[in-house]
């Protein structure tokens, strides 16, 4: 039990740090963020589909969930279109550390959709977040544009993590994918139309965004998103949210291998951006810690 324990820690330390190369693919492929998030999502969606046939998983859903899954679909295409275009006018290490607010988006939203008083901590934890913010915006001004893009980024993925919350409960994790990444491509494919984007230029990319976007779908989102739900087979989700936070950590340090004094940021930036993450950090710990008196309460 305890080897299995150490090798799915191991497993999710290499699929953090496959989450924080997504950010590194995503400024390698030279095509927009909108046409290079509907490949992802499309092709994504394939994988997956051929993981489900050959599971022989069950694809009816009822129309209520079929309009929850939309919804959800819709989300996260739009945060990934968001990421990468923050990406694209910034820096990976911009986008990143913005992500890291992600968590502090969740606890303002919370309280609202499961209709809860707001906790002390979080409060005082959304004030270190500013400060963290307005150190970042007061060094890298430079940045603005891909910063307000990036934080759209981050409140979007906090709403697309509370709904999974929730579907999760009642549908296999490769079932909601499937649907969602499926769906938002439908999306993204009507906003392409719209925009009178699909054309035989569309259709022809260099042979290294090929496999930039092959690695992306299959590796980045497909296998991905597959092994880190077996993984929560044998870890908790107090460590499996602990380690997450390591992705813009594993991310920043990759930007710098691979694109070197372009991003490099000023010392401030990474003051801020450590404020951050401790206080995301620190806002799991004693989530984890109200969650075990409750439970021993109940108990």
């Amino acid at each position: 039990m305890q080897k299995d324990r150490l090798g799915s820690l191991i497993h999710l330390h290499f699929i953090v740090f496959i989450y924080g190369f997504t950010a590194i693919l995503g400024k390698l492929i030279a095509i927009d963020s909108l046409s290079l998030v509907w490949y992802r999502m499309g092709l994504a969606s394939v994988f997956i589909l051929v993981y489900i046939r050959v599971s022989k998983f069950q694809l009816r859903v009822t129309r209520k969930t079929l309009l929850w899954f939309t919804f959800a679909g819709i989300v996260v295409a739009l945060h990934w279109v968001t990421f990468f275009w923050a990406i694209k006018v910034s820096t990976v290490s911009i986008a990143l550390a913005m992500m890291s607010t992600g968590a502090f988006f969740t606890a303002l939203i919370e309280p609202i959709v499961f209709k809860r008083k707001v906790i002390g901590y979080e409060l005082f934890f959304g004030l270190l977040v500013i400060i963290g913010l307005y150190l970042i915006f007061r060094v890298e001004s430079g940045y603005t544009q891909g910063m307000i893009i990036a934080l759209v980024s981050a409140f979007l993925v906090a709403i697309f993590s509370i709904i999974n919350a929730k579907l999760v409960k009642e549908h296999k994790p490769s079932i909601i994918s499937f649907y969602e990444l499926s769906l938002g491509t439908l999306f993204l494919t009507i906003l392409l139309g719209v925009r009178g984007s699909f054309n035989t230029d569309f259709f022809v990319l260099m042979p290294s965004d090929w496999w930039y976007l092959i690695i992306l779908s299959l590796i980045c989102t497909s296998y991905a998103f597959i092994v880190s739900v077996k993984i929560m087979r044998v870890l908790t989700a107090y460590t499996v949210m602990l380690t997450n936070n390591l992705e813009p950590v594993y991310g920043i340090l990759m930007a710098w291998a691979f694109f070197g004094t372009e991003e490099k940021m000023s010392p401030l930036f990474y003051v801020g951006a450590l404020i951050i993450l401790l206080t995301v950090i620190a806002n799991g710990i004693l989530k984890h810690k109200a969650s075990n008196k409750q439970r021993r309460l109940k108990d």
